[in-house]
């Protein structure tokens, strides 16, 4: 199991993105039924007060009957940032922001995981390398 990291520094240095090749989809529903449906397939799942939120596969999401607006991707970054490791999720946001890159950021225990539209994905993966490389 690889140490948490908690430096700031050292987690930006270390982020290491990696592009999932899925296409993801951020659905909702207020339908029970539905985010039943979809929860043995979802990556995450988050109740919300307006109903349901899943982030599910391009392929799910059309064969559930989800909206399929914005498709994205998932880049992870593959430190193992603690929990309570301050400043990686802002160098992130800050430095897509700066190039117009849209991120919504979801950290799991082991990891961060950055979803971009997809079409920008690659652009993505330079910035994110180019700030881990500024952080050496």
């Amino acid at each position: 199991m690889a140490t948490r990291v908690t430096d700031t520094k050292d987690m930006i240095k270390g982020m290491a993105p990696v592009r999932d090749p899925e296409t993801w989809h951020f659905c909702t529903t207020a339908d029970r039924d539905m985010a039943e449906r979809g929860r043995p397939h979802a990556l995450a799942v988050f109740a919300e007060e307006e109903g349901t939120s899943l982030i599910l596969p391009d392929e799910v999401a059309r064969d559930l009957g989800f909206a399929v607006e914005m498709p994205m991707s998932r880049i992870t970054l593959s430190v193992h940032s603690a929990l309570d490791g301050v400043g990686l999720t802002a160098a992130v946001a800050t430095a897509l922001a700066a190039a117009l890159i849209p991120c919504n950021v979801v950290a799991a225990y082991h990891h961060d995981h950055v979803f971009v539209p997809e079409e920008l994905a690659e652009g993505a993966m330079t910035i994110l390398r180019d700030v881990a490389r500024g952080a050496g």
